[in-house]
């Protein structure tokens, strides 16, 4: 009896010991899974480098301060996000150190480096040239009753200046030819190319999507329809949204009508 008794209180022994090994087990595997997932949280942190990529670091990010009017602080730069030094306020509110504002407006003219807010009279980079226009009585796909304009842009080949990519190299010239509808609508757009153009807006200078070429005059994010038929795949008409598209792409460089 008492032999059965030992044997039954060992299996009872025994099982105790399973049953707090197998309990161990659970109680280290919860504890790796919650480092493990700590420790990814901690990766995941993004860190702004200073080429403009993102690093995945441990270190725990801060937000910088932003003040109201009349709270006492400091006040951060939009471009180098360090404290402002000789504090510059634009129309959008956007404040950038001096020497910051300087070196961005050198590279874009009068835009918000942030928001691209035209604050000034905006004056491109685009070479010297000339453009000129001559009307027919041929009607666009898409404006019957009325004719067309012809617009001609020439800019002979030059060198470029400091504004361009590769200061005193050669740049090669182009001649394009683009069109509108002669109503009422297409001439006051007219004037508005015009005047784009006399604000050196309309090319600049880069690099061709179209033949891969480097250093050649292109267009600068104006559109321009240069066929007259073919519709908008082929930069042509019929495309009854591209005079309201055209007013926005000025619009965008403070060209717009009074």
């Amino acid at each position: 009896m008492k032999i059965c008794n030992s044997h039954v209180l060992m299996m009872i022994v025994d099982q105790l010991l399973r049953l707090s090994y197998f309990f161990l087990k659970i109680i280290l595997f919860c504890d790796i899974i919650l480092k493990n997932k700590k420790k990814t949280e901690e990766m995941k942190v993004p860190k702004v480098t200073s080429d403009g990529g993102n690093k995945f670091t441990s270190l725990k990010i801060t937000k910088k301060p932003t003040l109201s009017k009349g709270k006492p602080g400091k006040e951060y730069c939009s471009i180098c996000s360090l404290p402002l030094n000789k504090k510059k306020r634009l129309k959008c509110q956007h404040e950038f150190c001096e020497e910051c504002l300087e070196d961005a407006l050198h590279q874009t003219g009068s835009i918000c480096p942030i928001c691209n807010h035209v604050f000034d009279v905006l004056m491109g980079d685009q070479p010297d040239g000339q453009m000129s226009w001559n009307k027919s009585s041929d009607s666009l796909p898409g404006f019957s009753g009325c004719g067309h304009i012809v617009i001609t842009y020439n800019i002979p080949n030059g060198v470029q200046t400091d504004r361009h990519p590769n200061p005193g190299k050669p740049f090669s010239g182009t001649c394009r030819i683009a069109y509108l509808p002669d109503n009422k609508e297409g001439n006051a757009v007219l004037q508005l190319l015009k005047k784009a153009f006399d604000q050196r807006l309309i090319f600049t200078v880069g690099n061709s999507e179209t033949n891969g070429l480097e250093n050649q005059v292109i267009w600068n994010d104006i559109s321009h329809k240069t066929s007259l038929s073919g519709g908008i795949k082929n930069f042509g008409y019929p495309d009854p949204n591209y005079l309201e598209r055209v007013k926005k792409d000025l619009k965008a460089k403070g060209i717009k009508e009074d």
